[in-house]
């Protein structure tokens, strides 16, 4: 009966955020679908705290790309697509997560730090976002994160001291989610760190390799939720 609920309450909780989104115009059909598929692989891994922690990463995005969009638009650093994320931009953010996801359901003895990697993954996603869409609002000074001299707001690898906080505060978030989930202890602190180093790779490959054309953004996005995701796991494995 126990897993009955739990497929009914899968099912509604899916059904009612692929709805939202198709509806609100936040993800292109085929993003709704492949936002769905991972969600049950999150699911699969990690129950419905993984399923919190890809709504709260959702919910915080979407927030920071329309805050103050009209100003972004009037300065040419909106999202393309009116903000609308396609089926690659939904497996950059969080196809990590899914991959997780599945190796979890089919590892389970391994399924408590694979959900931390989970989380890590989305502290490094919710950082980048945070970073990116309200630094550009609130930066004041921009700088190019490989050579600090001033620079521009907007190209890939410009960074400004309020977007990174404003990207450590997504990073919190994210780990204090975790921590109502899994209990509170030194994996705050690892979310924390894992986040950072997400975005901070995040930067650099967008300073070098994507500027080239070397890598495409959803390849730089995949990354640095890849990173988030061996950070947080590297550091578990270190104190055990």
């Amino acid at each position: 009966m126990t897993s009955l609920f739990r497929l009914a309450g899968l099912v509604l909780v899916l059904a009612l955020g692929m709805s939202y989104c198709a509806r609100a115009g936040k993800l292109t059909p085929a993003g709704v679908w492949v936002g769905g598929l991972l969600g049950v692989l999150i699911f699969l891994g990690s129950g419905f705290a993984g399923l919190a922690l890809l709504g709260l990463f959702f919910v915080l995005g979407s927030a920071a790309s329309a805050w103050k969009v009209a100003d972004k638009r009037r300065l040419g650093l909106a999202e393309a697509n009116k903000g609308r994320r396609t089926a690659g931009q939904v497996l950059a953010n969080a196809g990590v997560a899914g991959l997780l996801g599945l190796l979890a359901w089919q590892w389970p003895p391994q399924a408590p730090l694979l959900g931390l990697m989970i989380a890590g993954s989305f502290a490094a996603a919710t950082a980048d976002t945070l970073s990116s869409e309200l630094g550009n609002v609130y930066g004041r000074r921009y700088y190019h994160l490989l050579t600090l001299k001033p620079a521009r707001r907007g190209p890939n690898g410009v960074v400004s001291l309020e977007g990174t906080l404003l990207g450590g505060v997504g990073s919190a978030l994210i780990a204090g989610a975790y921590g109502v989930a899994a209990g509170w202890g030194p994996a705050g602190w690892w979310l924390l760190l894992a986040g950072t180093a997400g975005n901070l790779v995040d930067s650099v490959l967008g300073a070098t390799f994507e500027r080239r054309g070397q890598l495409t953004n959803n390849g730089v996005n995949f990354l640095n939720t890849l990173t988030g995701a061996l950070t947080a796991g590297a550091l578990a494995l270190l104190v055990r």
